[in-house]
């Protein structure tokens, strides 16, 4: 296990086999920021109140999604792990339960958010001024509409993922997205329906995307998996079980991550409307930069989940370098692009010329460091959690954005008075302790854990 393994080619996945599975993940994750962009300047025709609405719910929508897509990690994570050890049977079965399981948990949690959506808004971002919390209000509650349709879309999208087929998930998801675009443009400029103008294509588009890939799914029968309808009405609960072990731990990371991120947010929107404008659209961009590193964080789940069903540590290892190597260059093409023409980019928005200003600093900060630690803070952690090592991941992000992101943040914000300059320097702090926490980790050779037996939690 501690043996050099720089001269070892791996078996497992060709050249050929990655690019298949990564250059789809690329285009999809590309689409995807680059319609949450599109959002963005559209709505900021409606005015500044509209924009600040809609990045303030999309924060809290992002904590809602990201358990929904925890629970679809673990059902990937599973999925990859059956395959790997040759077990075809058992995959198709852990496909059909975690279809079940998403939608069951995201129906629960449309219909609370959609009750308390006034409360929520309330406690979260008390203090924003009235045409604010009505914009923020109208979009939380329509949007959440869509989370059933969007944790089906997730589940078909790992299953596809998971048998190295991201083309069809990619085409689905650009269907998905045209239907936005559009949408979006209908509801803001020849409606004028506001922040309702880009909420109700979401819920259109994410319905859509969910027939079709449930449709496709269960079709592709001469797949190595693939989705049985009958086996989705039957629960399973060994599998589920299995699911939810890596479920489970993600997604408490993942969602209090995003707490945490609504909390920073919370922290923004004391300082008004420039500064929270600013932070939406640095985030815009910011995404622009590394979202493409999403795409290799997600194949890793895939690459690193087969070799931990098969056994094998040296390919885990090999494929765990070179996914990294490739992370490192996918963040790094775009933030020279980014940085280079950032004036443009940020002309691009209806804003006053002191939120561009303030914007174009938190970019700097934001993509000056993420070619450095970007790739170690969120994509090595992905091949942790395919190596089963949830709990170690889940501990790391949660310290870490618990002292460094939030309190630091707080600690900045009241004692320096520099607003989300500081806020986002201390997201700087976060990246660091993350990424030497998981670095040592893969280093040490800890993170690999023999695959679970099925039923074992």
């Amino acid at each position: 296990m501690e043996q050099d393994n720089k001269k070892y080619a791996g078996k497992l996945f060709s050249n050929t086999d990655l690019k298949l599975l990564i250059v789809p993940l690329i285009i999809e994750q590309f689409l995807a920021i680059a319609v949450g962009m599109s959002d963005t300047v559209m709505v900021s025709f409606a005015g500044e109140a509209a924009v600040s609405g809609v990045s303030l719910v999309d924060m809290v929508n992002n904590v809602l999604i990201s358990l929904l897509a925890a629970l679809a990690t673990g059902g990937a994570v599973v999925i990859s792990q059956f395959i790997g050890a040759r077990k075809n049977d058992d995959a198709c079965t852990a496909a059909a339960q975690l279809e079940i399981m998403t939608f069951s948990v995201s129906v629960i949690i449309s219909i609370l958010v959609i009750i308390f959506a006034h409360t929520l808004i309330s406690i979260l971002f008390g203090n924003i001024d009235n045409e604010v919390f009505e914009a923020s209000k109208q979009y939380l509650t329509i949007t959440a509409i869509s989370f059933p349709m969007l944790a089906i879309y997730n589940s078909g999208a790992a299953i596809y993922r998971s048998i190295g087929d991201s083309k069809t998930s990619m085409k689905v998801s650009i269907l998905m997205n045209i239907i936005n675009v559009v949408g979006n443009s209908v509801g803001i400029f020849v409606l004028h329906m506001g922040v309702a103008g880009v909420a109700i294509p979401s819920v259109i588009s994410r319905g859509v995307a969910a027939i079709a890939i449930t449709i496709l799914a269960s079709r592709n029968k001469n797949a190595i998996v693939y989705l049985k309808i009958e086996e989705v009405f039957r629960l399973r609960m060994d599998y589920m079980r299995r699911i939810l072990y890596i479920g489970i731990p993600s997604g408490i990371e993942n969602s209090l991550f995003q707490v945490g991120r609504v909390a920073v947010v919370s922290i923004i929107s004391n300082f008004g409307r420039v500064e929270i404008a600013a932070n939406a659209i640095a985030n815009n961009l910011d995404g622009l930069g590394v979202n493409m590193g999403n795409a290799i964080s997600i194949a890793m789940i895939t690459v690193i989940g087969r070799c931990v069903g098969a056994g094998n540590y040296k390919e885990a290892k090999y494929y765990v370098k070179k996914l990294m190597f490739i992370g490192y260059v996918v963040i790094i093409i775009p933030t020279i692009f980014i940085l280079g023409f950032q004036n443009v980019f940020i002309s691009i928005y209806n804003v006053s010329d002191a939120t561009k200003e303030l914007t174009a600093v938190l970019v700097w900060i934001h993509m000056g460091m993420a070619v450095f630690l970007w790739p170690l803070s969120f994509i090595l952690p992905n091949a942790l959690r395919a190596g089963n090592d949830v709990k170690f991941t889940m501990i790391v992000s949660l310290f870490s954005m618990a002292v460094f992101r939030f309190a630091t943040s707080l600690f900045i914000a009241n004692v320096f008075h520099i607003g989300a300059i500081g806020v986002w320097c201390a997201m700087i702090i976060d990246w660091v302790f993350r990424s030497s926490n998981f670095a040592y980790r893969f280093i040490s050779g800890k993170w690999w854990h023999k695959d679970l037996k099925k039923g074992e939690t």
